[in-house]
């Protein structure tokens, strides 16, 4: 196999002006060396703009990831009816929105959108940015 087919890949998502990632670390270095970037509410890397999303690529390159990016969020959103159960939905998520109606969710992978579908949610083709 080679090393190109063994990089984990983590999207990383363009929120409105953030490029933003959700991804555990099993190695503190990593997490310690983009502390900066992590939003403890949100349980996300956030990078401010290109120049913060391309040191941070070549950072995690360098470690044996792939960053993917990812600017067409509509593929990864979901939405549940707003009075669901929603918890195990948002653990893999990557931004949220509450609606009068229903809650959106942005997916942090593919697998992610499917997992939702078998616990309840539907796709959405409404952005939320």
């Amino acid at each position: 196999m080679s090393e190109a087919n063994e990089r984990t890949k983590i999207n990383i998502f363009k929120i409105g002006s953030l490029w933003c990632f959700k991804y555990f670390f099993d190695d503190r270095e990593i997490f310690d060396t983009l502390s900066a970037y992590y939003n403890r509410v949100k349980y996300r890397f956030e990078l401010k703009n290109t120049g913060e999303r391309n040191k941070v690529m070549k950072y995690l390159e360098g470690k044996g990831f792939e960053l993917v990016p990812i600017e067409d969020l509509a593929p990864y959103t979901v939405k549940i009816d707003r009075f669901k159960r929603y918890a195990p939905i948002l653990k893999n998520s990557i931004e949220s929105v509450e609606q009068e109606k229903a809650r959106l969710f942005i997916m942090k992978d593919l697998a992610s959108v499917e997992e939702a579908i078998a616990k309840g949610a539907e796709k959405s083709s409404e952005s939320l940015f």
